[in-house]
C-alpha cells in the first residue's frame, strides 16, 4: 500500500499567481476529500502579507467537511503559527518545517536551524499533548541551493531532535529537487541504520524531472509514505527554481500499474486535477491529466511488446 499526501492546496497553491478565494480552495479540498487520501495538507499558518496564497487558514479549515477517514494537515514555520493550528478542531495534523540549511531556514522563518529548533521545542510538546499527530518536516534534506549538499550527520541531528520531542512522524523533503535517486537510496539506508523503528516519508519537487525517479528509489528501499501535488503544483516562495512537486495523477498512475495499491480513485483525482488548471488559469504539468491513464494490467518486462524480431 502506498499512502500519499496530498499538498497541493497549500505547497502548491503558495506560489501560483492566481489567488484562488477562500472559497476556491475549500472546494479545491472537498474534491480531494473524497478521492480516497488519508491526509491533506490544506492550509500554512504564515503572516497572510508574506503568502497572501495562504492568507485566512482558519475560514478554511472551519469550513471543510468531517469525511470519514481524511486527517487535515496545517504547516506551521513559528511559534505563533502553532497557537493558530491548536485553536482548530478540525485541524487533526501539524507539520512542522525547519530547514536543513541554515541560509534556506534564515530565508524561510528567519533564523538559523538549531536556533528554530529550540524555539519550536515546547510548541512541538504542545501539539504532541493536545492530541494533533505531528509531523516534523525536514527540509533542503538532499541540498539546499545556497550551500550546497547538506551534511548526512546534520539530517540525522535533526531526526534525533525531532524524536526526542515525542511521537513525531519524520518527513524528508528535497525542498528544491536536487536529490537522484542514487542518493535517495543512501539517504534511507543511513536513516533506516540510524533510525531502525522510525518510519519516514519523502517530498519531492519534480524540478529537474527526477521526482518519479526519486519515488520508486525510495519504493525499493521499502519507503510507503510520500508526499505530491495535484498537476505537478507547487514551489517554495523562498528558494529559486523550486517549481513543481511530484504531481499526484502521475504518482497513482505510476505505483498502481506496478501493482501497488493506493486506495485513490485516479479517475476523479484527473478530473479535479483539469478543475484545478482552470482555477489557476494556467496550464498545469502533469502528464496523466493530458495523456490519460495507462489502463493496461502490469506484465513481466520479458513479455513486453518486442516482436519475434526482438525490435519494438
Amino acid at each position: 500500500m502506498i499512502e500519499i499526501c496530498e499538498v497541493g492546496p497549500r505547497d502548491g497553491l503558495q506560489t501560483e499567481a492566481t489567488y484562488l478565494s477562500v472559497q476556491q480552495r475549500v472546494d479545491m479540498i472537498t474534491k480531494l476529500s473524497k478521492l480516497g487520501f488519508s491526509k491533506i495538507e490544506c492550509v500554512s499558518f504564515v503572516r497572510d502579507d508574506l503568502v497572501p496564497q495562504m492568507a485566512h487558514a482558519e475560514k478554511i479549515i472551519e469550513a471543510l467537511p468531517k469525511e470519514n477517514g481524511v486527517r487535515y494537515a496545517g504547516l506551521v514555520l513559528s511559534a505563533g503559527g502553532v497557537q493558530r493550528a491548536l485553536r482548530l478542531e478540525n485541524l487533526t495534523d501539524i507539520h512542522f518545517a525547519i530547514a536543513a540549511s541554515d541560509t534556506f531556514n534564515k530565508r524561510n522563518a528567519g533564523r538559523p536551524t538549531w536556533d528554530t529548533l529550540d524555539r519550536l521545542s515546547i510548541p512541538i510538546k504542545e501539539a504532541l499533548q493536545s492530541g494533533k499527530q505531528v509531523t516534523g518536516i525536514i527540509a533542503t534534506a538532499f541540498g539546499c541551493p545556497f550551500e550546497g549538499i547538506i551534511p548526512l550527520d546534520r539530517v540525522l541531528k535533526m531526526i534525533e531532535s525531532y524524536i526526542n520531542f515525542g511521537n513525531c512522524q519524520i518527513c524528508l523533503a528535497d525542498t528544491t529537487g536536487l536529490a537522484n535517486p542514487k542518493q535517495v537510496q543512501h539517504m534511507i539506508q543511513e536513516v533506516n541504520l540510524h533510525f531502525p523503528d522510525v518510519p519516514i516519508s519523502l517530498h519531492f519537487h519534480n524540478t529537474r524531472g527526477l521526482g518519479l525517479a526519486n519515488v520508486l528509489a525510495a519504493i525499493q528501499m521499502g519507503v510507503t509514505r510520500f508526499d505530491s501535488s495535484i498537476g505537478g503544483l507547487g514551489g517554495c516562495p523562498y528558494a529559486p527554481l523550486a517549481v513543481g512537486n511530484v504531481c499526484t495523477e502521475d504518482l497513482v498512475n505510476m505505483t498502481e500499474s506496478m501493482g501497488f495499491s493506493t486506495g485513490i480513485d485516479l479517475d476523479g483525482l484527473i478530473e479535479t486535477a483539469k478543475w484545478t488548471e482552470q482555477q489557476v488559469k494556467r496550464k498545469l504539468d502533469g502528464l496523466v491529466m493530458k495523456a490519460g491513464p495507462i489502463g493496461l494490467p502490469s506484465m513481466p518486462y520479458e513479455q513486453s511488446s518486442l516482436n519475434e524480431n526482438g525490435k519494438m
